[in-house]
């Protein structure tokens, strides 16, 4: 089964075309990396695949389901990783968990919630408030809620964000594991490094236009016009 299936997909603002006739087909118990410079339409991508944000042409399904007709629906399945976005201030992690659990009928979350604090070296933190949390600790709670629901399905946009060497190490070790369960994680980053240690499938996108989209094996292969798309995106 395809877990995510885009056809042409096209997403304008003005005369600024922000995704470019996206074509692409993710499959069970792929890592995909989403690779491309800041403002070549990645994050775009993600909005509308998980239902947040109204395409301007083409068709895209997310686990069979058609995320512009049935937005909740895609969001209630899958886990979604935003970029830069911190947990509510106002609540403790322990309490924005309970809050996660109770949206999306997750069972034993206090057992979920002690198994990420020790993944991801926390537990000192969970009755704290988010708002007194460092940048890296509110990263750490960010990744831990995206999984709880244990989704077939995740969308993860610059997980890496703030976290120290060991963490992740730890985060990239854990999204490895998921995917061998057969479980798909789409990445989305700039950083070349991470797509090429830990992502089976590339997709490379560039001024809102796919470069490349395949095994990451095969892209070696590809001709002149991928490298240097590449090496725009390392540098």
């Amino acid at each position: 089964m395809k877990t995510i299936s885009v056809d042409e997909l096209s997403k304008s603002y003005g005369d600024v075309k922000a995704v470019n006739e996206l074509s692409i087909e993710v499959g069970e118990g792929q890592l995909y990396g989403f690779i491309g410079p800041n403002g070549a339409g990645k994050t775009t991508t993600i909005k509308i695949l998980t239902g947040q944000l109204m395409p301007s042409s083409g068709e895209c399904r997310v686990l069979e389901t058609d995320p512009v007709v049935e937005p909740k629906e895609v969001r209630k399945k899958v886990g979604i990783l935003p970029e830069r976005e911190d947990p509510p201030s106002f609540m403790t992690p322990r309490e924005y968990f309970k809050f996660v659990a109770d949206i999306r009928d997750i069972d034993g979350i206090e057992e979920k919630i002690d198994e990420w604090a020790e993944r991801l070296k926390f537990k000192d933190k969970l009755d704290k408030m988010n708002r007194s949390l460092s940048k890296g600790e509110k990263q750490k709670v960010m990744v831990a809620q995206t999984f709880l629901h244990e989704p077939k399905l995740a969308f993860i946009d610059e997980p890496l964000i703030n976290l120290d060497p060991v963490i992740q190490e730890r985060v990239k070790n854990y999204f490895v594991e998921y995917v061998e369960k057969g479980n798909t994680i789409f990445l989305s980053t700039h950083v070349m490094s991470l797509a090429d240690e830990i992502c089976s499938h590339i997709g490379i996108i560039e001024d809102g236009e796919l470069m490349y989209s395949g095994e990451k094996e095969d892209m070696k292969q590809e001709d002149e016009k991928l490298s240097k798309a590449f090496l725009r995106i390392v540098e």
